[in-house]
């Protein structure tokens, strides 16, 4: 994205309600190489290098899920978003309402995918988990578990990536240590190598990543309670 357009752009997400994380990368093919899993992306369409267009068909190759929002100066070619399943399109200059409307619904779309059942492959057959269910997640080499929250409490072996896993969990899960993911939900204490679980259980706990996690743990708080913004 043209650099005054991102910053334009970028201006515009901070004065939104959420508490968003904004990146912005100078071309697509520096996005592509960061590998970052984003809930949306606004690409426009004329970028130096791969344009905006092929980069999401490369998103949409890598099977990225993302909310695609298209930032454009020409009119006709809008009709080009829609092969790669964008959500939406803005036309420079961009109109700051229409962008607050958009981002808006975008968002909202954002929510709701993150609130959907986990579905996973399991002994020949799929399973249909709910998200709110799940305690944490534990790598076993090629395989992870998943440990439900239950009365008594049920552990599902699967064969799974943990990277995989994380990206599509989502922002309520929290990658704590390489070989555990935790449900913010259910964290009751912690300290610098531990968290303890509302179950009574304890998982490891990286202490080089102990900051990150305080912030993304302080920041799903004020989520929920509707402090963001």
């Amino acid at each position: 994205m043209m650099r005054e357009v991102g910053e334009q752009i970028k201006d515009f997400i901070r004065r939104q309600k959420g508490g968003c994380k904004v990146e912005l990368y100078g071309s697509g093919e520096e996005l592509l190489a960061a590998e970052v899993p984003f809930d949306m992306i606004f690409l426009d369409i004329q970028m130096g290098g791969m344009d905006g267009i092929s980069t999401a068909r490369e998103l949409r190759r890598r099977n990225a899920d993302t909310v695609l929002i298209f930032i454009t100066g020409i009119r006709e070619a809008v009709f080009d978003v829609f092969d790669v399943s964008a959500f939406h399109y803005l036309l420079k200059p961009v109109n700051e309402r229409k962008f607050a409307e958009v981002f808006r619904r975008a968002t909202e779309v954002c929510r709701r995918r993150g609130q959907e059942p986990l579905v996973i492959r399991t002994g020949g057959k799929s399973l249909t988990l709910e998200r709110k269910d799940i305690l944490y997640l534990e790598s076993r080499g090629r395989k992870a578990e998943i440990h439900r929250k239950a009365n008594p409490a049920e552990v599902i072996e699967i064969y799974a990536n943990m990277d995989a896993l994380e990206e599509q969990l989502g922002e309520n899960f929290y990658r704590c240590h390489r070989g555990y993911l935790v449900n913010l939900a259910y964290i009751r204490e912690y300290d610098r190598e531990s968290i303890r679980l509302a179950n009574g259980e304890s998982i490891y706990l990286s202490r080089r990543k102990y900051d990150e996690f305080v912030k993304a743990y302080m920041h799903y708080l004020r989520r929920r309670r509707g402090w963001d913004g």
